[in-house]
């Protein structure tokens, strides 16, 4: 609902803009070079959206096979038809095992369903283990970003914010960060009851779940605790390790520019007889939170998304605004579109229309989601449904009342850009525009050459 105002307040922050520009630098160039290296790529991606929409077609019948064979390797699959189901699930889940400590490894849809607050008001204690969101949890901050929760940060401000919160001398270089931060956390690894993973897809034919991650917490945190919980979306599961296989490689590519990731864990049942690690007890908590909902709707192309990042790392909205003034879990332009389909349009009303249809988005997209269509989708219904300012539908009725009468069209289209031309002045910029100072409030506008196109088309026209 917010959106405006925190883009403008973030537009204002020195310290983010800075942060973006890197983030920017870093991680668009990184997907340049790696797609480069795969001749193939687009027909990677192509192959990709066919797993995922022959998943999403199948998704009751892939779902029940899954549970059936999670099941029969030890683990116990629940059902959560919403965030409050899940969080409540996994707090019962840590009564009956007697949970006095979960680490985690990061976990979006942990996030969507608040299970840290859910699970520390009931005495639990909860250690994110991930870089990033360990930073966050420190900060009291939500993630800002899928793959890169902490991309907002400067690193003196991680550097303050670890010497007070470790009471130890304050370090600059990201080294000794890094080792302070797995100082801090080993013992939380070895002292854990319970651990508490996502996972990027889950895998029909053998019941498994798995993790891509660059640390190698995801592995401790799946392994080390007697009970393992891996919570996630029921869009996320793919038929076959073969299809895995696949969307692994057009994911890591699109994501951070890596080939592969560090590390893809696996996990698939409980701990066996012979084997040296893993968890006593597996639970796996499956989440609808309006992706049924979203599924039956012409917006279902969005669940084929498997949460690289791409679409914000090269949107020109998010590389200007970070994450945290989309309000929610998922920033950018996927989450321009599932946070209205989960929380309801009326609750989200900015973010449709936060995006200038550019494609960026759609083109990076590795499984080809249409991401500009379905913003365009959701603007009609907020239309439809009456809930746009007036006083903007009151403007679009005049507009095409306008436009279906060509004589008076031209005649108001060429007064509007003499009128506009001679606000240029000298500099041929606009500095503000009456009724529109949204669009001139943080940037400057060039004039235009105070003749229409039409007029320029035909003058250029007779000269030919």
């Amino acid at each position: 609902m917010y959106f405006k105002p925190r883009a403008s307040e973030k537009l204002a922050n020195p310290t983010l803009q800075r942060a973006l520009a890197n983030f920017k630098e870093r991680f668009v160039g990184a997907r340049t070079e790696a797609v480069a290296q795969v001749p193939n790529f687009e027909e990677l991606r192509e192959a990709a959206k066919a797993i995922r929409n022959r998943a999403l077609a199948n998704l009751d019948l892939l779902l029940e096979e899954f549970e059936r064979n999670a099941t029969a390797r030890g683990a116990r699959v629940h059902w959560a038809e919403d965030a409050e189901a899940a969080a409540r699930i996994i707090c019962e889940i840590a009564r009956t095992h007697g949970v006095k400590k979960v680490v985690k490894s990061k976990s979006m849809v942990s996030e969507e369903c608040n299970v840290n607050d859910a699970l520390e008001a009931q005495g639990v204690q909860v250690v994110e283990t991930d870089l990033g969101e360990y930073i966050l949890q420190l900060a009291k901050e939500p993630p800002s970003h899928i793959i890169a929760p902490v991309v907002h940060k400067s690193r003196d401000e991680i550097s303050d914010l670890f010497a007070e919160k470790h009471g130890t001398p304050r370090k600059t270089e990201i080294a000794a960060l890094c080792r302070e931060a797995r100082d801090v956390l080993r013992p939380h690894f070895l002292s854990a009851d319970m651990g508490i993973s996502g996972a990027n897809f889950i895998v029909a034919e053998t019941g498994t779940t798995l993790i891509v991650t660059n640390e190698g917490n995801g592995r401790m945190v799946t392994t080390l605790p007697r009970v393992h919980v891996a919570i996630t979306g029921i869009e996320k599961v793919v038929p076959t390790l073969e299809d895995v296989a696949l969307l692994l490689r057009v994911l890591t590519r699109s994501a951070t520019g890596q080939p592969i990731s560090n590390y893809v864990s696996f996990t698939t049942g409980v701990k066996g007889a012979g084997d040296l690690d893993g968890a006593e007890h597996f639970h796996i908590v499956l989440v609808d939170g309006g992706r049924s909902k979203l599924l039956g709707s012409d917006l279902w192309e969005a669940l084929r998304c498997i949460r690289c990042g791409a679409c914000m790392n090269h949107c020109p909205v998010y590389q200007t605004v970070g994450g945290h003034a989309y309000g929610w879990v998922y920033p950018g332009p996927i989450g321009s579109i599932v946070t209205p389909a989960y929380v309801g349009i009326e609750n989200a009303l900015d973010l449709p229309n936060a995006s200038t249809l550019c494609n960026q988005c759609g083109v990076v997209c590795p499984v080809k989601i249409p991401l500009p269509d379905l913003q365009r989708k959701l603007r009609e219904q907020q239309v439809d449904r009456g809930l746009r300012p007036w006083t903007e539908r009151a403007a679009l009725r005049l507009w095409a009342w306008v436009a279906q009468r060509p004589g008076l069209y031209a005649l108001g289209t060429g007064i509007a850009v003499r009128m506009l031309s001679a606000m240029g002045g000298k500099e041929r910029l606009l500095h503000s525009l009456p009724g529109a100072s949204g669009w001139t409030g943080g940037r400057d506008l060039p004039a235009p050459a105070g003749r229409t196109f039409r007029e320029l088309y035909r003058k250029r026209a007779v000269r030919q």
